[in-house]
Parts: structure tokens; sequence; C-alpha cells
């Protein structure tokens, strides 16, 4: 506290007066302070002394900025050290994360190295823009120096104090000899300053006469730059430097303890009622520091308020925080309890950060990968590395259309396909061929939306699951010394004579599978079998969808994958199918992303200990192209190409046999009598003459499998054998399937009778 006690007094003795001044122990001040115990602010406040002595229930919903700033000096200030909580203290790191290893060393100085050459590139390509607004500043930065030199020869800068004392003069007298001693002192000092100025400016002016009569040609150059250059920088006005800014920087206001709790009180109606009843309701474990491009704020919140609540509040929070949603991203600490809060602000969007050309795949242009680490994806909201893990695990994407899915099923299958050991099977069925470069790597590779590549997707599913069953028994068959853990690991994939090695099988746009008349339930069987029992064996499902709804996404196939992938979706609905029930009610909530500003960034579950934001990089066609045709070198030289990449004809299915030999069996089924014949008649004789191939067939798929001969299924007049009535149903006539067989044998290139 500040006293006014009067006029000050140079000639008395402090310690004549007890009472002017006071000699503090501070050991003994702080260990008073630390022994007195703090104020139970929760009792006064359940007494109802606010202060003002009210006991108005209305002033518990609001919060006051004086009350938020309380609760975060508070919360802000560091706990005690003692031995015991030094032990169990999180220590910080000593290398900071940029040195810690190779690559982000590397990034880092490289960032430094592209950064400056930018800006001297910048500068430089600026140079005589900077030369003429110097040449332009030089005869007002001469005025200047000589102003301001001869306000230092004359003492002008004292002229303020000598006058006040002389106004001081004229009420008291004492104040008179004041300013005599001031007159007399800045006479001496004017005195000494011209002596010294005359001095210098006859060594200026005679240093200049002789550089320029004996000097050489550039000495004149030199110095005559050198004095445009000094007086224009003198002559600069405040507000306008001589650089130019080669970046734009955004400046963002600094995250503080105040801001967080008003915008936590603010978006969840819970905390603004614990602040009501307790300002320290919000504790803050450590300061508001800097991490990456953006701050992090570590909070205890109230008790009964978890971190789900605020997570699906992100919105209003953002709202509160006076940030783009973009860059709030608020997350659990899976090593605390619920309570514990992380916020991270971003300085920046994520969707901009990202930009327009994404972000860009640490694989892209160079290395090799392995499927027993994790797959590199993209980044956190916070900058860091994202990496999703294959083996042991099945993935599940979805989003609606044009939110980055696709983009995402290149980023995993390229991941796999820089893994020679990896035998890769590509489904993708819509047919825009985003996927195409990937076959020359693929073991099975199919692109369409026709029921031929659906069904090719369905048989890939039987094989798939019948490959599962023999590497049970073949696993079961190792020793244990080999495999004591009877799953798969990097020591067996390697011994190729084993066939254990990686099988990854994608399929894009999967609800085209699983919704198929035909195929559909078969399908989904055999995927919940591969997803239950294959991802110990070494075989994983990398499943896409932009429908994720119950019928699309069979419960079995939703309810077993472990590693979920959700890109912008528009509900709750749609969000807890990808993600799994509950998921919105935790927070959990890719409704809350942007429509197309988001695209690529979505909520990753299972990959790590808690739900991750993660921004996908991004592979265009010619990218995907260069990744495939390095992945086909690596595989040729470990010689594991096979199937599709070869050339090689699809295993056989009893799908296929039966395309392979269906025209022939129908003729053989329905006689040269009947010009007709309903499909599910043919089905049932189908059955009877090959049990094994068409054992369990009906009408549909009779229809399903004529449709790529070009055989037309129709309505077909004809006799109901067990009722003995006439009437019209789905069928072919025969005569179509002697034209399709003819033109089947027909050699290639002839053509048939016009």
């Amino acid at each position: 506290m500040i006293r006014d006690d009067g006029p000050f007094d140079p000639d008395q003795d402090p310690d004549q007066d007890g009472d002017a001044a006071q000699v503090i122990d501070l050991d003994s001040a702080r260990r008073r302070d630390a022994s007195q115990p703090e104020p139970n602010t929760a009792d006064r406040s359940a007494d109802g002394d606010n202060g003002d002595g009210g006991d108005d229930a209305s002033d518990a919903d609001e919060l006051e900025l004086d009350g938020v700033e309380a609760t975060a000096r508070r919360g802000g200030a560091r706990a005690r050290l003692t031995p015991d909580g030094v032990r169990s203290a999180s220590r910080r790191p000593i290398i900071p994360p940029w040195a810690r290893s190779r690559a982000a060393f590397t990034a880092a100085v490289a960032w430094f190295v592209k950064y400056w050459t930018y800006a001297l590139g910048y500068h430089a390509t600026r140079a005589p823009k900077y030369a003429g607004r110097l040449l332009a500043r030089a005869p007002r930065g001469a005025a200047r120096t000589l102003t301001r030199a001869a306000r230092h020869v004359l003492d002008a800068e004292g002229h303020p104090v000598r006058m006040a004392v002389a106004g001081a003069a004229t009420v008291r007298i004492e104040e008179a000899h004041t300013y005599l001693r001031l007159s007399q002192q800045r006479d001496q000092r004017v005195r000494v300053r011209i002596i010294a100025a005359a001095f210098i400016g006859l060594g200026t002016s005679g240093g200049g006469v002789a550089l320029w009569r004996y000097g050489h040609p550039w000495t004149h150059w030199a110095t005559l730059g050198a004095a445009i250059v000094a007086f224009g920088l003198a002559g600069a006005p405040d507000d306008a430097p001589l650089l130019d800014t080669p970046i734009t920087v955004h400046k963002v206001p600094r995250l503080t303890g105040p801001i967080v709790t008003r915008a936590l009180a603010v978006a969840v109606p819970a905390i603004r009622e614990a602040l009501g009843k307790d300002p320290g309701a919000v504790e803050f474990v450590d300061d508001i520091q800097r991490d990456g491009p953006g701050y992090r704020a570590t909070v205890n919140l109230p008790h009964g308020v978890t971190v789900g609540h605020v997570m699906g509040k992100r919105p209003e929070l953002a709202s509160g925080l006076r940030r783009q949603l973009g860059c709030v991203w608020p997350e659990g600490d899976p090593r605390q309890h619920e309570g514990r809060l992380v916020l991270w602000v971003g300085d920046r969007d994520l969707a901009e950060r990202r930009g327009k050309k994404g972000l860009a795949w640490k694989l892209a242009r160079s290395g090799a990968h392995d499927v027993f680490t994790p797959i590199p994806y993209g980044e956190d909201p916070r900058g860091r590395p994202v990496a999703v893990p294959l083996l042991q695990h099945n993935i599940l994407i979805g989003s609606i259309p044009g939110q980055g899915k696709t983009g995402v099923v290149r980023v995993l299958a390229c991941g796999c396909a820089l893994d020679a050991t990896d035998e890769l099977w590509i489904h993708e069925l819509k047919g825009s061929g985003d996927l195409d470069p990937l076959g020359q790597v693929a073991h099975r590779f199919v692109s369409g939306i026709d029921d031929e590549s659906i069904g090719y997707a369905a048989d890939s599913l039987t094989l798939l699951r019948a490959e599962v069953v023999r590497r049970v028994g073949a696993l079961k068959r190792l020793p244990r010394e080999l495999c004591p853990d009877k799953r798969v690991t990097r020591e067996i994939a390697n011994r190729r004579s084993l066939r254990l090695h990686p099988l990854t099988c994608v399929i894009d746009e999967v609800q085209n599978l699983f919704l198929h008349a035909t195929y559909g339930k078969q399908a989904a069987d055999d995927a919940e079998f591969i997803i239950r029992i294959g991802r110990a064996f070494g075989v994983s499902l990398i499943l896409a969808t932009q429908r994720p709804d119950k019928d699309s996404l069979p419960s079995g196939v939703k309810g077993n994958v472990s590693i979920r992938i959700c890109l912008y979706v528009p509900g709750q609905v749609e969000n807890d199918m990808i993600l799994g029930t509950g998921a919105y009610k935790r927070g959990v909530n890719a409704a809350a992303l942007r429509p197309e500003i988001d695209a690529g960034i979505g909520y990753l579950l299972g990959a790590t200990a808690a739900p991750t934001v993660a921004c996908a990089a991004y592979l265009d066609g010619p990218a995907t192209e260069l990744v495939a045709r390095r992945a086909r070198v690596l595989r040729q030289r470990a010689n594991t190409l096979s199937g599709y990449a070869l050339g090689e004809a699809p295993e056989q299915t009893a799908r296929t046999v039966a395309a392979a030999s269906l025209l022939t069996d129908l003729l053989a089924v329905v006689p040269a009598s009947d010009d007709k014949a309903w499909n599910q008649t043919a089905a049932a004789r189908l059955a009877e003459l090959r049990p094994e191939v068409y054992g369990g067939w009906a009408a549909e798929q009779v229809a399903v499998a004529l449709r790529p001969y070009g055989i037309v299924v129709q309505d077909v007049w004809g006799t109901d054998p067990a009722t003995g009535k006439n009437t019209t149903r789905r069928g072919f006539i025969r005569r179509h399937v002697l034209d399709a067989v003819a033109e089947r044998s027909r050699p290639s290139g002839e053509e048939g009778p016009k």
C-alpha cells in the first residue's frame, strides 16, 4: 500500500518516525501465512455469505468475471513440493520434442532453412523498393538527427523541469534557490556540449573533405549510401517499417485461466452451477502453456462432470473461447480420472492447416512399411503424427459422400502395399477407379458396381473364411518355441512356406455388398466370422461405407470391429453406427464436424487409448500410382507378387463354377420341348442336377446369374405343377440361352449372323 505522509524531506532520518517505514522479515511472514488455513469458500457459499448479505438463488446462476479470475488464480497456483509429490510427479522432457528423433530434427531444420530462404528471396526481389524508401526518407532523417543533436546540445530535455520549478517559486520562495541551481547546471552542460559538438562537426567536415578529395570513387558511393541508409532509417515513420512482412502472422489472444473457466461455464450448465456454489470448482492442474501450434490447459472438472460433457459441447465451448470450431479440441487423459480435461486450443483452424492440397503422407515419396507396426495415417490437431495399427485389428470407416472416406482407404491400403509380405485383396464397389493403381500389387482386385463385381467381392469373403479356417489348423501345428502365443508374428510371416503371412482385404462401398439381394446375407455372415476369428491369424478387413445405417452394416460386423474411423455424418444415429453405441453421449461426436470444410478430419476410435481427432494424409491419383509402383518393385524383389498382379485367373468358388457351367446346365434341365421356364423351376432342377454347386439357389439367384450373359428375365406364362393352375411368373426363354451359348463359343473377333 502506498501512503501519503506529506512532502518528502531529504534531511529527515527514517528511523525518527516509526510510522514512516517498516522492515518486514520475509521468512517469518511466509511461515505465518503458511500456518493460516485457507478460508472455506464452499462453507461461505452454503451459508449465503456472498459479500452482499443476500441469499438470492438466482445469483448462483450468474458467473461474474471477478469470480472467474479468483477461480483461475486459485486453481492455477502450484502445489507445494514434497518428497512424495516429487516422486509421483510427471517429469517434463529434457529434450524438446523436435529434437527427440532424427526425423523430427530434420523436419525442424528443413523448416528453418526453407523459411529463411523464402524470406531472403522475398526481400531480395524488393531491394529496389527498399532503396527508394530510404532515399525518400533520408531528408526527414537528416532533419530529425540535426534537431535531436541541437536539443541535446541546448539541454532541451531539462526545460520542462526548470519551468515547473520556476512556477513553484512564485508560491514558495525556497524553490527559487532550486531554480538557480538548475540554471547553473544547464549553463555548464551547454558550454561543454557546444565545445564537443564543435570538435565533432569540424572532424566530420574535415574527414568528409579529405575522403572526397583523396578517396577512391567507390568510397564516395559507399559513404553516400551509408549516410542515406542511416538517415533513411532515422526518418522512418513509426507505423511504416522499412521492410515488408514476408508472412502474415495470425495473432490470437493468449489463453488464460479466466477465459477457459468462463468458456467452460458458458458451455456446460453443470460447471456453471458448480462454480456458482464454489468458485474453486474448476482446478487448473498445471500452467496453461504452449503445445505445438496452440495452447494446452489441463483442468480438473467439478465433481460429477466428465470430459464427455465438455466434448459434447464443443461448439458452445468454441463460442465461449471466441475461436473457430476447428481450433477447439477437448479430450480426456486416459491415465487419469474421468474428470481430467485436456483442452487444446489451436492458433489456426485444423482445416486451414490441412490446406487445399491436404497433408503430405509420410511414405508418399520413399520408404517401405511393416504392417506389424502401425500405418502412418496423418496428424492430430496438435500436429503430432497419428498411426493406425492393422495386425490384430479390423477397421471400419464411415461418412457421408464427399468427406474423404476413400482418401482414408487409400492411405491405409498404400501402407499395406508397401509391406512386401502383405497379401492385398482390393474391392472397390463404386466403379470410380479410385483404387485402380493398387491393382498392380493386389492378389485379388475388382472395381465396379455391377452384379459380377459384387459377386467377386462375395467370393473373396468366402475364400477368406476358408483361409482363416486353414490358418487355425496351421498355427496349431507350429512348435511352441516358434509360436508361443498362437498368433502370427513377423518371424512366422517371413517364412513363406508356412503361408501365414499378413492378408488384408479392403472393401470400399461395402454397403453395396451387404445390401445385395443375392450375396448380401452370406457376405455378412462371412465377414462377421472373419472379423471375430481372423485377426489372430494375420487376416484383417478394412471396410468403408458411405451409408452408415442398420441395413448396410450388419450388427455382427459393426459390433466386432476394433478400430473405427468416422468422418462427418449428419446425426447421432449414423455417428453411433460407426463409433459404437453411446459414443455420441460420451462426446465423441462426428456430427459436430463441418461438411466439406472438415473433409478428411474425423474421430479415430480404438487406435489409441482414448478417442482421437485425426486429419488423414491425402494421396491423389498420381501419388497413389507412384506408391503402387514402388510397392510392386518391393514385391518383385521379394518374389511375393501373385494372382491379379501377375494376370492369373482368380480362385474358383461355387459361384464361379456355377457361372462357368450355368448355360449348359440350364439347357440340360430345361428340355427342348419347353420354350420357356420359370426361374424357380430352373433353380429346383439345377439343385437336383448338381447340389454341390446349386444347392440353396432361389429364383433371384438364377436371375442374377443370367444377367451377365444378356439374357432378359421376363414374365413367363406357365402351369404350376403343385396346383395345376396357369399363372405368370418371372422366367426366361430357352432360345435366349442357346444364343448365349453360341455367342460364347464363337471365336474372338468373329461377328455373328445379322
